[in-house]
């Protein structure tokens, strides 16, 4: 049998990806000599957000996936994150790998939501693997499933998610809406005749706040 470890020693933003990308790279070490032919590896990837502290700004941020401070212990949980598949060559010894992750910034999705809310430090990740890996044994090979309780922690900077999304929507975000909200906003701009939607979200948000404000 082989004795697998692995480890994650760095991250970052994939400036070539079509979308944005996180690439996770990965340290794998056989550690009884047995080279290995090959791994089909899967990993999924959550995401521990009380392994990490908050500002009162954060905190305000991501209310809306957690409540209240005080209830965090009890709403807080892991949060899944991706699943993704790589092929891993053969080795001896170790190796390290790319693990590329794709990321979203669509605001309905938790992560996205959680991620933005955050100004800086790090997010605690675990990775857990499972799969094949395939024995080399002298010109033959055999076939071996990656244990379920493989993992590894790491924590990935803020500012590598950011730095994600800024190459491909600098200094913007995505929100996604029903089609009548966007004909009812259309004409809403098209009546004022503002330039922009962020003009036109920036006007009604002024004017709700008049309204409360008067209230």
């Amino acid at each position: 049998m082989s004795e697998l470890v692995f480890g994650c020693v760095d991250a970052g933003a994939d400036p070539y990806a079509v979308a944005p990308t996180i690439v996770f790279r990965l340290q794998i070490a056989e550690t009884t000599g047995q080279p290995i032919g090959g791994i089909m590896l899967r990993a999924q990837l959550r995401i521990e957000p009380l392994k990490r502290r908050y500002s009162e700004t954060e905190a305000e941020k991501i209310g809306d996936l957690f409540g209240e401070r005080s209830r965090w212990s009890d709403t807080m949980k892991p949060m899944q994150f991706a699943n993704v598949t790589q092929r891993v060559p053969p080795f001896k010894g170790s190796v390290t790998v790319d693990l590329p992750v794709p990321v979203t910034y669509d605001f309905d999705v938790a992560t996205a939501k959680y991620f933005h809310g955050l100004d800086d430090g790090e997010i605690p990740f675990v990775i857990l693997f499972s799969g094949t890996s395939m024995l080399d044994r002298g010109g033959s090979l055999s076939i071996e499933q990656i244990p379920w309780h493989k993992e590894t922690a790491y924590r990935l900077p803020v500012s590598v998610w950011r730095e994600a999304m800024d190459l491909h929507f600098p200094n913007s975000a995505w929100l996604r809406i029903g089609r009548d909200t966007l004909d009812n906003l259309q004409r809403f701009k098209s009546r004022l005749m503002l330039p922009t939607w962020d003009e036109t979200i920036d006007v009604l948000l002024r004017h709700s706040q008049a309204e409360v404000d008067a209230s």
